[in-house]
């Protein structure tokens, strides 16, 4: 670790109740402007298909979107969703992404498909893969990266030779062990899938192989977080993420939505607990409260990167609190 953690937001374009994805994608833009001046290292965004309120089905398009409007963040897929797409593809993409903003691109790849089974079949026009078809994916990508592959037949422009970084992103043990095996970095979805957090980081720290990519195991942990400046005020706003969480728990897809002064009319004892469960690493306060939450979960668990999420209906409430955030992490004493 260095004397300041790094730190970084995750987003998924959230289409807030009774507005658009045009509107969605111009929210981004601006957090990821904001997050220049506040310190942010990277923004990624997620890929996910067939949800009416995500509007991030197209990770490398949004990709360019935030690059372009941009000057230093570096700007990622949190991630591409291997399954969906040939590694090729994916190389060409990236790979065009980088030649136009050198040095800012990220490169997180998820094992699982980011959506329904139904929907899966139609991206991949029937082909049948699974996510025991990573490994091999992630070897392709890497060697269409590569200037090794400049004699083969199938080569990837404009991406071959270019160093685009690869993260492994993963809710499960299974690619913990991957990143591990070949030397990559890992981060862990810890903002919807916490049950295998603890042991997934610790597998992949204790069990790191250093490769020719990195020397030390590197772990980043996706977390909730929603910051204001009382205490009444954030658990106020953290209910626009309640209900959110709540489509997920239903299966149903819901849009952003106005925080309210009482769950209980929304949902039922059986889904607050579920809910809770799935919050498990969630920090909702003040500046303060959010500090002692995250420092008391990196010095558990030695990660070196944190990456936040802050799903609220208000624009300039979620602005405020990725800023009380980055206030936050930077008092953090490592």
């Amino acid at each position: 670790m260095t004397d300041q953690l790094p730190y970084s937001i995750l987003d998924l374009a959230l289409i807030r109740e009774g507005s658009d994805a045009a509107d969605a994608y111009a929210r981004s833009l601006d957090l990821a402007r904001h997050a220049e001046d506040w310190g942010y290292r990277r923004i990624w965004l997620a890929e996910h298909h067939n949800m009416p309120f995500v509007g991030s089905s197209a990770p490398a398009i949004l990709m360019g979107y935030i690059a372009g409007g941009t000057k230093t963040i570096k700007v990622g897929s949190g991630g591409i969703m291997m399954p969906n797409h040939s590694a090729l593809m994916v190389a060409e993409e990236i790979g065009t992404l980088e030649r136009l903003y050198p040095g800012r691109i990220d490169l997180g790849l998820g094992r699982a498909p980011g959506t329904d089974q139904r929907t899966a079949s139609a991206l991949r026009r029937g082909r049948v893969e699974t996510v025991n078809d990573f490994p091999q994916d992630l070897e392709d990508l890497q060697r269409y990266f590569s200037l090794d592959n400049s004699r083969s037949p199938v080569r990837a422009f404009p991406a071959e030779g270019l160093d685009v970084p690869i993260y492994i992103l993963g809710s499960s043990m299974s690619s913990a062990i991957l990143a591990a095996e070949r030397g990559l970095p890992y981060v862990f979805a810890s903002h919807f899938a916490p049950a295998y957090f603890m042991q997934a980081v610790k597998y992949y720290q204790d069990h790191f192989r250093p490769s020719e990519y990195l020397r030390e195991p590197f772990a980043m942990a996706c977390v909730n977080v929603i910051a204001a400046d009382t205490e009444e005020e954030a658990h106020f706003l953290a209910t626009s993420f309640y209900q959110m969480a709540l489509g997920i728990i239903r299966q149903r897809s819901y849009p952003l939505r106005p925080p309210v002064e009482d769950m209980s009319e929304i949902w039922n004892e059986a889904e607050a607990a579920a809910i809770q469960n799935m919050m498990a690493v969630t920090f909702v306060g003040t500046k303060d409260t959010v500090r002692e939450g995250l420092a008391d979960l990196v010095r558990h668990t030695g990660i070196n990167e944190l990456m936040l999420t802050s799903n609220l209906y208000d624009h300039e409430a979620r602005l405020h609190s990725f800023d009380l955030a980055a206030q936050a992490i930077r008092e953090i004493k490592l």
